[in-house]
C-alpha cells in the first residue's frame, strides 16, 4: 500500500469518520455533549467530595457553595472538551474540504482544549496542565520509539526519578519552599522532615546534645516503669523496644544534624514510619478496590495479603527515607560540614529504591513538577522569560498530542487514559471510522482492532468494551 504523505489530503467526510452512526453533525455533537455532562457529573462529584472529606471537618455553607459552584464548572470545562473536539473536526472538514494526518485530530484537538482550558479555574489550570503533560510525554516516548527513533532505557524510569528527585531535594534543602508554595514540597516535608533544611539558626552543641539524651534516657527509664500489662509477654516486649529506642536515641550525632535524636534512630525511625504508611496505604486500596471479591472468595483475602507485592509501596518509601537521610548523616560525618549539594548523592542513592515499585507516571510526575519548580526559580532570577498563557498552551499541546494518538496510532496511548476517552464518549471513540487515514502507514485500523481486543483482556476496562 502507499504510503502517503502526512500534508496530503484524504477525501473522508466527516459522516464517515467522525460520526458514522448519525448523519447531522449537530446531532453528534449533542450526543456526545449529553454523554459527556452525565460521565463528567460522576467524575467531578467524587473528586470535589474527596477534598471536601480530606479537611477533617463539617463545611460550612460558604464551603459548600464554593465547592457546587468548582463541581459544575470543571464539569462544563470537560465536557466541552469532549464536546467541542467534534465540533471542531466537522468544521475544519467543511472549511478545507478534506482531512490530513494533522487536521484528522491534533488541530481539532489544540483548539477544542485552548478554548475548554478557560472555562475551568485558573488555579486548576497548572495541574490539569501538568497532568496531561505527564501522559502526553509517556505517549510521544511510545510514539518515537514505534518509528525507530528511540530505544527503551534499561531502569529509564529510575534514572528520570533520581535525578528529579535529586534536584528537587536539593530546592528543598535551600529552603525554596519558603518563595514556592508547591504540593511536592510539602510531600517531601512529610517524608524527610525539616531536619534536612538548611537553616540559618544555630546549631545545639555538642554539651546540648549529651544533655538531651541524657534526658532523653532519663525519660526512657521512666517509661519502662509504664503500668503492668495483663499479658507477660506483651510487658516484656514493650519493655524490650523502650530500652532498645531508648540507646538508639542516646547515639551519637554530628553537630551540623538537625535531628533531635541520634542519626541511626532518625533514619530507621523515618524508614519504619514511611514504610507502614506505604504498606497501610496498599492494604486500605485492596480492601476498597476488591471488596466485592473478597465478599464472594474469602479465601483471596488471605492470598492477597500475604502476597509480597503489597509491600513494595512501602519498601519504596521507607528504603528512599532511610537511605536518603542516612547519606546525608554520613556526608555530614564524613566532610564534618553541611551543604546543600549534599542532596545530589544522597537523592540519587535513596531513588534505587524507587526499583521496589517503579511507575512511569510517579517518576515523570516528579520530573515535571521539578521542571515547573527550576522554570518557577529561572524566572524570579531572570534568567528565564515568562511565556503568557504557558500553562494553558501546554495543556492545550498535550491535550492534542493524547487525542490525536487515540485516533491515528492508539497503541501509543497508556491503557487508562484510552479507557478515559472511551467513556467520555459513550463508547463512540470505537466507533470512529480511521479506515480512510491507513494510507498514513500506521496501521491504524490493525492497532484500534487490537487496543480493543487489549483493552478486553484488562481489568481497567472489561465490562466498558464488552
Amino acid at each position: 500500500m502507499q504510503v502517503l504523505s502526512k500534508m496530503t489530503s484524504v477525501p473522508v467526510t466527516c459522516l464517515e469518520y467522525v460520526h458514522p452512526w448519525t448523519p447531522s453533525c449537530t446531532l453528534a455533537t449533542a450526543e456526545l455533549m449529553i454523554v459527556g455532562v452525565q460521565y463528567c457529573l460522576r467524575i467531578y462529584a467524587a473528586v470535589y467530595a474527596l477534598s471536601l472529606a480530606m479537611r477533617g471537618r463539617i463545611p460550612s455553607l460558604p464551603e459548600l457553595t464554593k465547592t457546587l459552584r468548582g463541581w459544575l464548572q470543571s464539569t462544563v470545562f470537560l465536557t466541552t472538551n469532549a464536546y467541542s473536539y467534534s465540533m471542531a473536526m466537522c468544521l475544519l472538514r467543511r472549511v478545507l474540504g478534506s482531512f490530513n494526518f494533522y487536521t484528522v485530530s491534533y488541530v481539532p484537538a489544540f483548539l477544542a482544549a485552548l478554548v475548554s482550558i478557560m472555562i475551568e479555574r485558573s488555579s486548576r489550570r497548572g495541574m490539569l496542565a501538568l497532568y496531561v503533560s505527564n501522559v502526553a510525554t509517556e505517549t510521544f516516548w511510545n510514539m518515537l520509539q514505534a518509528r525507530g527513533l528511540v530505544r527503551s532505557i534499561p531502569y529509564g524510569e529510575i534514572i528520570i526519578f533520581g535525578i528529579s528527585t535529586s534536584v528537587l531535594m536539593y530546592c528543598f534543602r535551600r529552603n525554596r519552599q519558603l518563595d514556592y508554595r508547591d504540593s511536592m514540597f510539602d510531600v517531601v516535608r512529610f517524608a524527610i522532615g525539616d531536619s534536612e533544611v538548611m537553616k540559618p539558626e544555630p546549631v545545639a552543641s555538642v554539651e546540648g546534645s549529651s544533655s538531651s539524651t541524657t534526658d532523653g534516657k532519663n525519660r526512657a527509664n521512666q517509661r519502662t516503669k509504664s503500668p503492668k500489662f495483663p499479658l507477660p509477654f506483651i510487658q516484656a516486649f514493650l519493655q524490650a523496644y523502650t530500652q532498645l529506642t531508648g540507646r538508639l536515641k542516646a547515639m551519637g550525632k554530628h553537630t551540623l544534624c538537625r535531628h533531635r535524636h541520634g542519626c541511626l534512630y532518625d533514619t530507621l525511625s523515618s524508614g519504619a514510619r514511611m514504610f507502614s504508611m506505604g504498606l497501610g496505604i496498599q492494604v486500605v486500596m485492596k480492601l476498597v478496590l476488591q471488596m466485592r471479591k473478597f465478599i464472594s472468595r474469602p479465601a483471596m483475602i488471605r492470598k492477597t495479603f500475604l502476597n509480597k507485592d503489597i509491600a513494595k509501596l512501602g519498601l519504596f518509601l521507607g528504603g528512599f527515607t532511610s537511605i536518603y537521610k542516612m547519606s546525608s548523616c554520613l556526608l555530614r560525618h564524613l566532610t564534618n560540614s553541611d551543604s546543600p549539594m549534599f542532596a545530589f548523592p544522597s537523592g540519587l542513592l535513596a531513588s534505587v529504591a524507587f526499583a521496589f515499585y517503579s511507575d512511569n507516571t510517579i517518576a515523570l510526575y516528579v520530573m515535571w513538577k521539578t521542571l515547573q519548580i527550576i522554570y518557577n526559580w529561572g524566572i524570579d532570577k531572570g534568567y528565564l522569560p515568562k511565556v503568557p498563557g504557558f500553562t494553558v498552551l501546554l495543556y492545550a499541546t498535550s491535550t492534542a498530542l493524547l487525542f490525536h494518538a487515540a485516533t491515528i496510532e492508539p497503541e501509543s496511548l497508556r491503557a487508562s487514559y484510552w479507557k478515559f476517552l472511551y467513556s467520555i464518549s459513550g463508547g463512540r471513540i470505537t466507533i470512529m471510522d480511521r479506515s480512510g487515514f491507513d494510507v498514513y502507514g500506521m496501521n491504524t485500523t490493525g492497532q484500534i482492532r487490537n487496543m480493543i481486543e487489549l483493552c478486553k483482556t484488562q481489568p481497567i476496562l472489561q465490562g466498558r468494551l464488552s
